[in-house]
């Protein structure tokens, strides 16, 4: 009974830690295209689109050599 209770437990803190361990992993990566100086490197694309999260305009850039994209958010334009 405590060999089940032990596996089950081990389990549930495995998976705990594999939760804790991606959304620091997927935080970082999201993060590091948030910044708002376009790299070295990165031409501007035609592509712009609506964030659905933020409701806010993104510009594309591409890196040629890496096939990398940046992410960068449109400036207000006040007219």
């Amino acid at each position: 009974m405590v060999v089940v209770f032990s596996l089950y437990g081990l389990s549930i803190l495995v998976l705990i830690i594999l939760a804790i361990g991606s959304w620091f992993i997927w935080d970082r990566r999201y993060k590091k295209q948030l910044d708002h100086a376009v790299p070295a490197g990165y031409i501007q694309t035609k592509e712009v689109f609506i964030d659905p999260t933020t409701k806010k305009k993104m510009i594309v850039y591409f890196h040629p050599e890496t096939g990398e994209r940046f992410y960068k958010e449109e400036p207000n334009k006040k007219t």
